[in-house]
């Protein structure tokens, strides 16, 4: 993952509401669409935006993918945005 991957990725409105609601829990793609003015399919491309930048992961559960955020793929975030609050 590079920074501009995981800014990319959070810059989308329809991405950061994918992560609120991911940060409530796991939810499945059908679970997090039902929230959100786009099609299921437009939900999963945006899942496998955030699944490439380290943001978030996907467990099988039988047939259905059961998405979580990824605490490890924020740290470097953090990091980078860390330096901007001692700098002051």
């Amino acid at each position: 993952m590079t920074f501009a991957d995981a800014f990319a990725a959070i810059a989308d409105p329809n991405r950061r509401h994918l992560l609120e609601e991911l940060r409530r829990g796991p939810k499945t793609v059908n679970e997090l669409a039902a929230g959100l003015p786009v099609s299921r399919p437009a939900v999963s491309q945006h899942l496998k935006v955030l699944l490439e930048a380290g943001l978030v992961s996907a467990t099988a559960e039988g047939t259905r993918r059961v998405y979580a955020v990824s605490g490890d793929g924020f740290t470097p975030l953090n990091i980078w945005l860390d330096q901007f609050w001692q700098a002051g």
